[in-house]
């Protein structure tokens, strides 16, 4: 059903509780039945159908990015679902400005990245709202849409000469994106990743 040829805007392909079931059947770090069921796949499923994005594709995209939610960056206080200002930028003393910045428990040093207050009113539209961006030219958005790109933005700018550079999921890697940069560098096979990802959620595997 889907390979890194596939649009990132859609209609929804799975029901919230097939995307909650899917996260829940493996690890997922500190976050409960009750944070994933309540609080993050209702998030992304009634933002994505708003705009227009499949939520599979999305929550597919989070699985990658934050291993399932087990990884660093996912876990509170950052709740960062996507990698978002990740640049692999680190240090071991403190950074002057320590804005963008968190102290990786795991490794033991300093990493650039944006951290969000709470899942659904940050973290979520912030990731929603960067796929759109993505996926969408200057011009081609709806209001709800264009409000959506607004709002992501404002947590992390996008390059303009990215805007509508990624309609597909391979084009979200950085190898095959026209502009020549992309959500993940290189990416060679970003798209595809995130597209086994939702086979395997609508699938039931």
């Amino acid at each position: 059903m889907f390979t890194e040829d596939s649009p990132i805007l859609g209609r929804p392909t799975a029901s919230a509780e097939r995307l909650a079931m899917f996260i829940l059947a493996r690890p997922c770090g500190e976050y409960t039945a009750k944070d994933i069921r309540t609080v993050i796949v209702p998030a992304y499923w009634t933002l994505c159908a708003e705009v227009g994005i499949d939520p599979t594709l999305a929550v597919a995209q989070m699985i990658h990015e934050t291993g399932n939610l087990t990884s660093f960056w996912a876990a509170r206080p950052q709740r960062n679902p996507a990698g978002i200002g990740v640049t692999g930028q680190k240090q071991a003393t403190p950074p002057a400005n320590p804005a963008g910045w968190a102290f990786n428990t795991q490794r033991q040093q300093w990493e650039a990245g944006v951290s969000f207050a709470t899942w659904e009113h940050d973290a979520i539209p912030a990731h929603v709202g960067r796929l759109l961006a993505y996926a969408l030219a200057v011009g081609a958005e709806n209001p709800v849409q264009r409000a959506a790109i607004q709002r992501a933005l404002r947590y992390r700018p996008l390059p303009l000469k990215l805007r509508g550079s990624a309609p597909t999921l391979k084009q979200l890697g950085k190898a095959h994106n026209p502009a020549g940069q992309g959500w993940a560098s290189p990416g060679t096979d970003y798209g595809a990743k995130i597209a086994a990802i939702a086979a395997r959620i609508v699938s039931g595997a």
